[in-house]
């Protein structure tokens, strides 16, 4: 296969190809506008846009609009949302199971092409990738202009121990064990300080921009346990300094107590999911700025999905119903905590393009509306480490969203995106017949 690769390269060279043309100007005219910073909601202002960036935000809106202008007069407009844990490469079905043995990667890429531009459309111009061969790929399909869709900050294969969570061959019989091999640190299974710096070398090698880790059992995974831990405190700290060496993140999946203490003082980034968090755990997160990305809607669906027979594996099913359930009662809890807390779904999980249904889940939960806007906005920038999104600022980037109304009011409206801009590139604009809905500059 590596010989084949190598063959093809050598007689197809790649080509550059250019990124998306963006226009030289716009100007958006806002009803009202969202500050990240404080969580305010501002009256109108005009949005300057040039070449990719925001030139100018000012408040108000003139009397005749220049010829570039975008009237969203009756919406707020808001920067571009980020959901800081997704998987572009699948989506959750009765098949997901049989799948893996039925088709080829080249399949799940075509999927998520369309995954990609569902979950832009919904106004998230940026995710984090959290597990799936796909990503890399189609991050730069995406930066390449050839595929729309969202930012994407791609961890690659995501890292386990034999039999963990993401080990790929749970639940292979003996015979495809045996022709396949175990897996080690090049496919994301370790057992080792050794293997564990060894793997994310790969994920360097491979062109990950972030490192996970499944640091508990998972509930979706063939296996019993979904909350056992997975990982020694020496295993995911050879991690975490190795990824540091490379400038990497870490996430880290986590649903039992133990397992997310022994990540939290190994330093990890984030804790994905953190059902079991404990007051001790939540103390923990505090005194290391850990942050927590919750996913309520992935336990949400799991939980409903667990009714249904024949939707999992028998084996999956009673975590399904038992951990899923748990979740949106753990963010309540942490939020009243103090934990620092970032917008994630686990989309891939759940129907990609519904990703906004998690702002509402953490309302209903008792997290304010503009706190909520804030864990996608400012604060799912500060989890990335990047300084050049999330609020609408002059210098930062051009990824600008607008909804109907007033989200601090009703945070049911992100569910209606009217506008989404992403590095000056308008894809949805709330005029029909605009030519700038189809991404057109």
């Amino acid at each position: 296969m590596r010989a084949t690769l190598l063959s093809l390269a050598l007689l197809f060279p790649s080509v550059a190809v250019a990124a998306p043309a963006v226009d030289a100007a716009r100007e958006l005219h806002c009803g009202k506008l969202f500050d990240a910073r404080s969580g305010r909601l501002l009256g109108p202002h005009t949005v300057q846009v040039r070449d990719g960036r925001i030139q100018g935000v000012s408040a108000g809106i003139p009397a005749i609009p220049a010829g570039t202008a975008l009237d969203l007069r009756g919406h707020t407009c808001l920067p571009g949302w980020t959901d800081l844990h997704v998987h572009m490469g699948s989506q959750s079905s009765p098949q997901s199971y049989s799948e893996g043995f039925r088709l080829d990667p080249v399949d799940f890429a075509f999927r998520s092409v369309g995954y990609a531009e569902k979950t832009l459309l919904a106004g998230f111009t940026s995710v984090r990738d959290l597990g799936g061969e796909v990503a890399p790929h189609l991050r730069d399909a995406i930066a390449q202009g050839l595929v729309k869709g969202p930012r994407i900050f791609a961890a690659g294969k995501s890292i386990a121990t034999t039999g963990g969570h993401a080990d790929p061959t749970n639940g292979w019989n003996h015979m495809l064990s045996e022709l396949a091999g175990a897996p080690g640190p090049t496919e994301g299974v370790v057992n080792s300080v050794d293997d564990a710096r060894q793997a994310v070398r790969q994920r360097y090698k491979d062109g990950s921009d972030v490192i996970k880790i499944t640091a508990t059992g998972g509930v979706l995974s063939y296996a019993r346990s979904g909350d056992a831990p997975q990982f020694t405190v020496d295993e995911v700290k050879a991690v975490v300094d190795t990824a540091r060496d490379y400038g990497y993140r870490v996430a880290a999946h986590a649903h039992g107590t133990e397992g997310m203490k022994r990540a939290v003082m190994a330093g990890v980034t984030s804790i994905e999911h953190g059902t079991q968090m404990t007051d001790e755990v939540m103390r923990l997160m505090k005194q290391h700025g850990t942050w927590y990305v919750p996913t309520i809607y992935a336990g949400r669906f799991v939980a409903d999905k667990a009714r249904i027979d024949g939707y999992f594996p028998e084996v999956v099913r009673p975590k399904a119903a038992r951990i899923g359930a748990q979740i949106q009662d753990t963010f309540a809890r942490a939020y009243k905590a103090g934990v620092k807390i970032g917008f994630g779904t686990d989309m891939g999980v759940g129907p990609h393009g519904d990703n906004a249904r998690e702002f509402v889940y953490m309302v209903e939960a008792g997290m304010p509306a503009a706190a909520a806007l804030q864990s996608a906005t400012i604060r799912a920038a500060e989890v990335l480490g990047v300084d050049d999104q999330g609020v609408i600022e002059a210098g930062k980037r051009a990824d600008i969203v607008a909804v109907p109304g007033d989200p601090l009011a009703d945070i049911g409206v992100v569910m209606d995106v009217a506008f989404v801009m992403k590095d000056g590139v308008v894809y949805k604009a709330p005029r029909a017949g605009d030519a700038d809905a189809a991404g057109s500059p």
